[in-house]
């Protein structure tokens, strides 16, 4: 064992003529402790936010979607879908028509964004209907057509949340208002409204998708928006999501003159940058805790050499080098950072374990997920456990640099 560690090592143990420095010491290893648990828990929390909310875009929505410049609609999109399904990268691809409708169940209403699907691509390009009721996407299916005693509303599948708030249930009748309506002579545009049956709900967990959209049959939406064969938007999923940009460009120019498109990472932007600045913001506020305890570690040791200069001018007496104090006092700083460093490591994971685990639910409508995230990561330790040391070995310096200058005849004169 080195000797400076040794001394080091029985300084920190040893009992003190002054409890107070012992004290200080202590809360030197809580801070830092206190410090490194608060950072590993808030760095899991904002990487878990920022995993959760893609994961749900991602599985929600189309990688890249496809629109006309000018917002008239792609017309002979079955040929065009074919064509771009068979193209490099491109996985999966479904027509769909979308418009921002008010959807109501006897005095209550909501707006959404309702879109006329075919089933049988869209769930090759989205998740979503995963999470639905049973039978949801079944009865969306273009054959399942009424029969002579059933009921003749079509049927569409809204969002939980949506159709929660709007205070229906499934098998319910809601009404559709459309926009896009007649031109009648005196009164102007009167919008279109159509009875549907909710035939399912789904809950994907992201408070956007949930309360704000609904699907309908493709030809339904044709007929309620007055849209015959036409589609506004074709979907795609891609087998790289990292080159959704490249690959939509692709896309784009194997579409032709007048076409545009869009992806998940374009759409989300802003969102994801946000989460990123407030992962900054989050270590630079809470590594705040972290340096009040090096300032305790610093304090600690400016006592200790106060306390111990008799015996630092002994060891020098005895011919320690100015510069092997200095290490001892330097190895103290060390010793208290690694110990109050490691418990803040074990701390931190196992609180970002047990939050995972017992899943702590949160209000949807404020943060857009229904439960607190954590997502732990091995790098977020390496980079805690570097600046908390680090930090403490900077406040160390003063006090390793006083005790090394310690002058044995003085320290010893009226000894």
């Amino acid at each position: 064992m080195r000797f400076e560690f040794f001394v080091a090592a029985r300084y920190l143990k040893a009992k003190r003529r002054q409890a107070v420095v012992g004290v200080v010491t202590a809360i030197s290893v809580a801070g830092v402790t206190a410090g490194v648990a608060a950072l590993i828990i808030a760095l899991s929390i904002t990487s878990g936010m920022q995993r959760d909310l893609e994961d749900k875009l991602v599985e929600s929505s189309a990688h890249v979607q496809l629109m006309r410049v000018n917002k008239d609609g792609i017309r002979d999109w079955r040929p065009l879908v074919a064509r771009l399904r068979a193209l490099p990268h491109v996985v999966a691809a479904s027509p769909a028509i979308y418009e921002q409708v008010m959807v109501s169940y006897k005095a209550r209403a909501g707006y959404a964004l309702v879109g006329g699907i075919l089933p049988d691509t869209e769930k090759t390009v989205s998740s979503l209907f995963s999470t639905a009721t049973p039978g949801a996407l079944e009865a969306l299916e273009p054959q399942n057509t009424a029969t002579p005693g059933a009921i003749s509303d079509p049927p569409i599948v809204l969002g939980r949340d949506l159709a929660e708030s709007i205070g229906a249930s499934v098998g319910d009748t809601v009404t559709v208002a459309s926009p896009q309506g007649d031109l009648i002579p005196m009164l102007g545009v009167v919008p279109t409204f159509k009875r549907f049956r909710l035939a399912g709900t789904y809950h994907s967990g992201f408070f956007q998708y949930d309360s704000e959209m609904g699907f309908m049959r493709l030809a339904d939406a044709q007929r309620l928006y007055d849209e015959p064969d036409l589609v506004t938007v074709i979907s795609f999923k891609v087998d790289n999501l990292s080159r959704a940009p490249e690959i939509a460009k692709e896309i784009e120019q194997a579409a032709g003159p007048g076409f545009m498109t869009d992806n998940w990472m374009e759409q989300n932007r802003e969102l994801f940058r946000a989460l990123r600045l407030e992962q900054v913001v989050t270590f630079i506020v809470i590594g705040l805790i972290v340096i009040v305890a090096a300032l305790n570690i610093l304090i600690a040791l400016t006592m200790m050499v106060m306390e111990k200069t008799r015996d630092i001018a002994v060891l020098m007496s005895f011919g320690v080098e100015p510069g092997q104090v200095q290490r001892i006092f330097l190895m103290q700083g060390f010793l208290i950072s690694v110990v109050g460093t490691a418990l803040g490591l074990v701390l931190g994971y196992v609180a970002s374990w047990a939050g995972g685990y017992y899943r702590i639910p949160l209000s949807p409508d404020l943060y857009s997920i229904d439960t607190l995230p954590f997502a732990p990561r091995a790098i977020h330790g390496v980079i805690v456990a570097a600046a908390s040391i680090g930090v403490s070995l900077l406040a160390t310096l003063y006090p390793s640099i006083a005790a090394a200058r310690v002058l044995p005849a003085e320290a010893l004169r009226y000894e």
